[in-house]
């Protein structure tokens, strides 16, 4: 069996017991939304899940997207524009940062390196003790422009 299968299995398995502590269930739709997630490599617009998933109609995208933001699974991420964005919570698929256009809005997924994470580590903690804070994690947002807004 492929790495791929055995972490869509672990994810769509993560999502059902979810679903099923709060008596509701992981219809087709939402194992369609998971799975355009999963596959995007970047946070999406409820119309870019639409096109991707054509078999899921909007309206159901917003209502499936809610009851899966309220669990934990999904989580929202803000761009330099008016568009909401969805991915995967971290738990579910892997901790990242995010770059952001300026002009576009468009969020691309950042893959830091370990060395990266450990000096974001440091300096959040070292912020966070100066304020009298605890960390317990971080999130990290470039903004800048795409390459189809640079050009």
């Amino acid at each position: 069996m492929s790495p791929a299968v055995v972490i869509a299995r672990s994810v769509h398995e993560a999502v059902s017991l979810r679903l099923a502590a709060v008596d509701q269930r992981y219809t087709h739709l939402r194992r369609v939304l998971v799975e355009t997630l999963a596959a995007a490599g970047r946070p999406l617009t409820i119309p870019e899940i639409v096109a991707s998933a054509p078999e899921l109609p909007q309206s159901s995208a917003y209502r499936n997207m809610t009851a899966l933001i309220d669990l934990g699974v999904v989580r929202r991420v803000v761009g330099a524009d008016d568009h909401g964005r969805f991915e995967l919570a971290e738990e579910l698929s892997s901790h990242h940062h995010h770059f952001v256009c300026a002009t576009c809005g468009k969020v691309e997924d950042v893959h830091p390196s370990p060395k990266l994470e450990r000096a974001l580590g440091e300096a959040a903690q070292a912020v966070a003790e100066e304020q009298g804070y605890q960390v317990t994690e971080h999130q990290l947002d470039l903004l800048g422009f795409c390459p189809e807004c640079r050009a």
